[in-house]
């Protein structure tokens, strides 16, 4: 018995020692190492793809939900001009356009949809090249006739759009800190805003005389810089300065020359009721005033204003004291009696006067 025990310890420090010394004994089970999960191919190469710049999307609203979407042709395009985003398919790289959107369709990282909307406005020619509302298609697959694809999966947040969301509480902690900023950074923070406010109103004013001059002339409608005013644009598509075609039909003579007068009408009540010089100088003197308060103002200042508030309605609210001050002269304290004696014979004459009028509206009430 003692020698099977002492054999069992052997064993068990050759087990141990082996583990230690990194050889593997064939007696102990050890569990396998995992390995790490290979992404999938498909998931890759839709997000290479969907990153990609060359390959035309919009953002559109399907079933109350925001979405990137493309069209069909657009996708096979897209891969006839850049094959080599194929080889992230590895084995899958020879498969064709078809295929490999239904596959992504499998997957469920494409969905196809449909334009809300399928019958043309009035007024226009065809339908929208880029529907704002879709819906789900009930086919799920490939097409490039009309056919329109909405990723579904969430797009990785690049760096910048990181450090904005952390920065952005600094910036707003900012603005309600300007109160107490230096006199300098006022003045550049104040009219750094200013020119871009005025930048943003002259191009807009710009724009719609551009737009109002050749539509009354010519009957086109141009609208340089299209997406300044889309909530839902990219800012790619927010600085395009090209206007897009003119689909829509060409006014008549008619409307155009209506708004021409109208126009006119417009300019001349305007310049009868424009301000004149020293209305415009009242106007510049109130909101110089009005931005001096604002950039002048400081704590310190805010607390010397108070303090003179409280003084004012602590004196005023004091009596008058009965002594003469002892700081005074004879002939001032003699004035300053016969003005407070003044003061109570004209307090004292009014209270006869009124106590007169009440006695004779008594007495008329008694022999009424």
């Amino acid at each position: 018995m003692k020698k099977s025990g002492g054999a069992e310890k052997k064993r068990a420090r050759r087990s141990l020692g082996a583990i230690q010394n990194g050889a593997r004994d064939p007696n102990v089970d050890t569990p396998p190492r995992k390995q790490p999960a290979k992404q999938d191919v498909f998931q890759l190469f839709a997000e290479k793809v969907r990153d990609h710049k060359n390959l035309v999307s919009r953002w559109a609203v399907l079933q109350e939900t925001r979405v990137e979407y493309f069209r069909g042709k657009d996708f096979s395009s897209f891969l006839r001009n850049h094959p080599e985003l194929k080889d992230i398919l590895e084995s899958d790289k020879n498969l064709e356009t078809d295929d490999i959107a239904n596959a992504l369709l499998r997957k469920n990282l494409l969905v196809r949809c449909d334009r809300v909307v399928k019958t043309v406005r009035p007024g226009k020619k065809k339908l929208s090249t880029w529907p704002a509302h879709l819906e789900i298609f009930p086919e799920q697959v490939f097409s490039e006739n009309d056919a329109f694809f909405a990723w579904t999966f969430v797009k990785r947040r690049p760096l910048w759009q990181t450090l904005l969301s952390f920065f952005w509480p600094v910036l707003t902690l900012a603005i309600c800190l300007f109160p107490v900023y230096p006199h300098r950074c006022k003045l550049l923070i104040l009219y750094s805003c200013a020119g871009v406010l005025l930048l943003i109103l002259s191009l807009l004013l710009l724009r719609a005389t551009i737009f109002g001059t050749l539509y009354i002339v010519l009957g086109k409608r141009v609208w340089f810089f299209p997406n300044i005013l889309a909530e839902e644009a990219t800012l790619r598509e927010l600085f395009r300065f090209w206007p897009k075609k003119d689909e829509e039909e060409q006014p008549k003579w008619t409307t155009r020359l209506f708004y021409a007068i109208v126009a006119v009408l417009v300019i001349l009540v305007l310049r009868h009721h424009a301000p004149d010089e020293a209305a415009r100088a009242r106007y510049q003197k109130r909101v110089s005033n009005i931005i001096d308060d604002v950039l002048e103002w400081s704590p310190r200042l805010a607390l010397s204003v108070m303090m003179e508030k409280q003084q004012t309605v602590t004196n005023a609210t004091e009596p008058n004291s009965s002594f003469p001050d002892a700081n005074q002269s004879p002939e001032e304290t003699a004035q300053s009696e016969s003005i407070g004696e003044e003061t109570v014979s004209d307090q004292n004459e009014a209270e006869v006067f009124e106590n007169v009028e009440d006695v004779g509206e008594h007495k008329h009430d008694d022999l009424i």
